[in-house]
């Protein structure tokens, strides 16, 4: 069963946060506080932090720009992942994704079921790799945010947590670029 190893040392993470809205603003962004607050709650550091409207080619570019910057080693996006016309995040996640962690949505709608039921099928959260960088895709709701966090992320970011997690593959992300 997981567990933290309490004779591993915790290494803090840097991790971006990107918030996808056409109407929230620093000062009403609900979503973004919550990931804030718990990843340095966690003793996680902030690396970066946007807001940036509903649109496919934006998203992704500002991905690609994290995703390009050493001092990014995880990004957070909240907002975008539903139904509606609007709703293009996952789109963008996939435009720059090398490989998806496919478990992460669906560990997620598992997670979300115990909270909102059936409700859980209108979310498309995802997670994936690329350029050494790890992306996840959450619903723009704090409620969702915190639940993604404190029931997944919050363990496999933390490097003591066993049997395995995202932190201690780090190193190994990007080993295809290194091969000759």
């Amino acid at each position: 069963m997981s567990r933290i190893d309490e004779n591993r040392d915790f290494i803090p993470v840097r991790i971006a946060v990107l918030t996808v809205s056409d109407t929230r603003t620093p000062e009403d962004d609900r979503s973004g506080d919550t990931l804030v607050e718990r990843l340095e709650a966690a003793g996680h550091r902030l690396a970066a932090r946007a807001i940036c409207p509903d649109d496919r080619a934006t998203i992704a570019a500002q991905l690609r720009d994290w995703i390009a910057a050493p001092e990014v080693d995880v990004i957070l996006s909240t907002g975008g992942t539903g139904l509606t016309g609007r709703d293009v995040t996952v789109e963008a996640h996939r435009d720059v994704y090398e490989k998806e962690i496919e478990a992460f949505g669906t560990v997620f709608t598992i997670v979300s079921m115990q909270k909102i039921g059936t409700s859980a099928v209108q979310s498309r959260a995802t997670g994936g790799v690329a350029g050494g960088t790890y992306l996840f895709a959450l619903p723009g709701s704090p409620g969702a945010c915190r639940d993604a966090w404190d029931e997944i992320l919050r363990w496999q970011l933390d490097y003591r947590h066993r049997p395995c997690n995202f932190v201690e593959i780090f190193p190994r992300l990007d080993e295809h670029r290194r091969r000759k």
